[in-house]
């Protein structure tokens, strides 16, 4: 009797935790792939799953969305006038490529990216030189410095930034820094105190003031952003933290691609920025009159074409996703794509798939080591999907390779925050590059050729001889791809 009892129980509370699942992951919009995930791991795990859904899969609240897709882009005027201003000599420039053309209509129509000319660009491949130049151009600062940053940790290195920033705070340089706090591992309080004594501004991205933890790890502001001036932009994938210094034995040498860039894409670069502070600061923080942080840039740097795009879950587009996939369709003799993580949808997935078929020599480079166990072996699964096909892959065995990174045709170029993973294209709020110049693409193939000679072409064999219990590892994790 006790035991048919303790059954009809179990049996019941089976059925409340499939109708509670069916009524959690259907009370938001969610694409197909994500909701069936989504059961699977509520289904399965009864009451974990529950905790598990309330970490990873909470949305941002509807009042948050709201604020973010109010904010209005700035600064389009005095883009538009400066390249006005520079027309004769733009003309003289490098035109748009014919494989471009479409590239850069769909982004203007997606994201309002205004495509500037006469970029001079510098990439930084390594922590060390990176941030050297970067605190040498925050040294030289004259009217602002803006930073926004998914990870700002409080280690040697975060510590040098926040008080080269109190520094030029006291000198009256006006100074915000927009962090995100499950990136950081929290507020860091004492971190910032000194910098917001001195007059300085840090706020974390879309969370209340005194909230001490957030426990949604999606929807997070992945952006790395730096703005000096009005003038000088960085953009990429470097983070603030002794780790991307190659400081950590876990991780080793620490490789990346980040670039800096002055010119009229550096107002592109602000305009973001102003948007997502503008949507997070505090009422009396919010900045309407930004004319300031325009300025005319009366000369052409540089040759380099570039469009600053941006995504996010306040934005069904999935504007960087698009940008790849018409990348990729538009190839006609290579694609080479650098990424931590490699988990595409099915549309990135067939769109490569169509172009290795159509004889595109597609090159992918992954890291050597995991930093998320789960999402390294679903990464693996899928570059044995590309290998099958009959594109080339290598595992790089120099450090940690944390570079985003697509070229193709040897002519057009994007580095940015953005991984080629489905988090990167809906989950999170991401910032790319996209720059149209053959002798910039031909820099970042010369980096990318340095790396595959530290690096081991994985084929079918190295698959074979992979034990079973990793193989049903990695098909494992290929279940939850959706939600990694």
């Amino acid at each position: 009797m006790l035991r048919d009892s303790l059954w009809i129980i179990v049996i019941l509370l089976l059925i409340v935790n499939t109708l509670g699942a069916i009524v959690t992951v259907f009370s938001q919009k969610r694409d197909i792939a994500t909701i069936w995930a989504w059961l699977l791991v509520l289904i399965t795990m009864p009451v974990v799953g529950f905790f598990i859904f309330f970490l990873v899969g909470s949305r941002i609240s509807n009042k948050k969305i709201f604020r973010l897709r109010t904010q209005e882009q700035r600064g389009l005027e005095q883009i538009a006038d400066n390249q006005r201003q520079q027309l004769q000599k733009i003309e003289q420039l490098l035109p748009v490529p014919d494989a471009a053309s479409e590239l850069v209509n769909l982004f203007l129509s997606s994201d309002e990216a205004v495509l500037t000319r006469g970029n001079d660009i510098k990439v930084y491949n390594n922590g060390q030189d990176k941030f050297a130049a970067l605190f040498e151009d925050i040294r030289q600062a004259k009217h602002h410095i803006h930073l926004e940053y998914f990870t700002i940790y409080d280690d040697q290195i975060g510590n040098q930034l926040i008080d080269l920033l109190t520094a030029k705070a006291q000198e009256g340089v006006e100074v915000r820094v927009i962090f995100d706090q499950f990136g950081s591992h929290g507020q860091h309080r004492r971190l910032y105190k000194r910098l917001r004594l001195a007059g300085g501004v840090a706020t974390s991205f879309l969370m209340r003031p005194f909230q001490l933890l957030t426990l949604r790890f999606n929807f997070r502001n992945h952006r790395k952003l730096a703005i000096i001036d009005g003038m000088i932009g960085y953009i990429g994938g470097f983070n603030v933290g002794d780790q991307y210094l190659g400081q950590f034995k876990k991780f080793g040498h620490w490789r990346d691609t980040h670039l800096r860039i002055h010119g009229d894409a550096v107002l592109s670069l602000q305009s973001r920025f102003l948007m997502d502070w503008n949507a997070t600061a505090e009422p009396n923080e919010l900045l309407v009159k930004t004319t300031q942080y325009f300025p005319v840039i009366s000369t052409l740097p540089g040759r380099s074409m570039v469009q600053i795009v941006s995504s996010g879950p306040d934005n069904d587009m999935k504007q960087i996703k698009q940008g790849f996939m018409r990348m990729f369709a538009s190839a006609r003799t290579e694609i080479t794509i650098q990424t931590p993580y490699f988990i595409p949808d099915a549309a990135i997935l067939e769109t490569l798939e169509i172009a290795v078929m159509s004889g595109v020599r597609v090159r992918l480079m992954i890291p050597d080591r995991p930093d998320h166990p789960f999402v390294y072996r679903a990464t693996q699964y899928y570059a044995k999907e590309l290998i099958d096909l009959g594109a080339e892959v290598y595992r790089y065995d120099g450090g940690f390779l944390h570079s985003k990174v697509v070229i193709i045709d040897h002519e057009i170029a994007t580095v940015g925050s953005a991984n080629m993973d489905i988090r990167s294209f809906a989950l999170n709020f991401e910032t790319n590059a996209f720059m149209y110049d053959p002798a910039f693409a031909g820099q970042l193939e010369a980096l990318f050729e340095q790396d595959v000679s530290q690096s081991t072409q994985l084929t079918t064999v190295d698959y074979e001889e992979q034990s079973i219990w990793m193989t049903i590892l990695q098909k494992f994790s290929r279940l939850f791809s959706p939600i990694l």
